[in-house]
């Protein structure tokens, strides 16, 4: 037992690891190489061709590819696609804090699509408490911020939406379709790469690429373009693996929330790379979401209530290290801001 809750913790916080890198690395990527489409469909050949060539060299197994396997798939690899599809646009149009705020909101939603659904049992009333928490605070959080174009809130909609719909029905997926964690990686990308240049027709990015191919107004080949892409498609190999391998672990929701939660990290790089950011009231909002977090509670039904308390356990060790950090960055802005203050007088 506690050698699974161990593994169930080291899938879940290398999860968490990866998805708050891959938010400012996918960011930092869109801005050196604008084409979103195009990014996505970079990271799902990196990610099928990893798996293939491991495979091939026997460092890993997944399961062989099938029609009929890929056809029961396909539904959850377009869900999947979409929510990549969004948060790239997201992203594109808005800065990181808007994708957090909305990444945030998916919890009390997945919980509630859970029940509805997959006839989980209905959250109790501190698991409750803790999902309104995480929407008071994001809702606190994003009124600091700056304005939004409309566009970017269209894509943060529409984020939401895909979002929800795929933590739901991808775990579904992995509970029934029973292939293992790579077999799921391999069909999930290779499936979300043959519908990429549908997408890039249907955006007309493809109008884009051929335009700056033809221009050459943009060299594809500059050394801060070329690492932060391929940053990306190693992170978005990395994600794959721990996510599918993480969904297999625990519930949506409790995957949902980790997912909220790691976010710290991520806020904490946003705060000190990016010039524009919430407030500090914004940022205690911010607080407060991440701290309904790590209030959830996993709803009892029968097994795996060890792991998931593992689970939040690791969790709260990662956000009190990320509060210590924000705490000594905050006191040596207020140390500077009284020295400007005498200097001035």
């Amino acid at each position: 037992m506690a050698k699974q809750a161990y593994a169930t913790s080291s899938l879940v916080v290398g999860y968490a690891l990866c998805s708050s890198l891959l938010a400012i690395i996918n960011k930092y990527a869109i801005t050196k190489f604008s084409y979103p489409g195009l990014l996505t469909a970079l990271q799902y050949l990196t990610s099928v061709t990893g798996v293939w060539i491991l495979g091939k060299l026997g460092f890993l197994y997944h399961d062989p590819f099938n029609l009929q396997t890929a056809k029961k798939f396909a539904p959850a690899a377009l869900v999947f696609y979409l929510a990549i599809f969004t948060n790239t646009h997201l992203l594109k149009h808005a800065n990181v804090d808007t994708f957090i705020v909305f990444r945030s909101l998916t919890p009390l939603l997945v919980a509630i699509a859970d029940t509805i659904f997959r006839k989980q049992p209905c959250p109790s009333k501190l698991t409750f408490l803790s999902l309104v928490i995480i929407l008071g605070g994001a809702v606190g959080y994003v009124m600091t911020d700056s304005a939004f174009t409309l566009t970017a809130y269209s894509w943060a909609l529409a984020y939401l939406i895909t979002i929800t719909t795929e933590m739901v029905y991808i775990k579904h997926m992995v509970t029934n379709l029973g292939l293992n964690t790579w077999g799921f990686v391999f069909y999930n990308n290779l499936l979300s790469l043959l519908m990429a240049p549908v997408f890039g027709f249907l955006t007309g990015e493809h109008l884009s690429v051929f335009r700056a191919i033809e221009s050459r107004g943009q060299s594809w080949f500059e050394l801060d373009s070329f690492v932060a892409v391929s940053l990306s498609c190693v992170f978005g190999l990395l994600i794959s693996f721990f996510g599918f391998a993480a969904r297999k672990a625990i519930s949506a929701t409790a995957f949902t929330v980790a997912g909220v939660v790691n976010k710290f990290l991520t806020v904490a790089i946003n705060v000190m790379i990016w010039d524009k950011h919430a407030s500090a009231f914004g940022l205690v909002c911010l607080l407060f979401t991440l701290s309904g977090g790590m209030l959830y509670q996993q709803s009892v039904t029968s097994k795996g209530n060890s792991a998931v308390q593992q689970v939040m356990a690791a969790s709260k060790v990662g956000l009190m290290m990320m509060q210590r950090s924000l705490m000594k960055r905050n006191k040596a802005w207020f140390h500077l801001r009284r020295l400007s203050e005498a200097h001035d007088a």
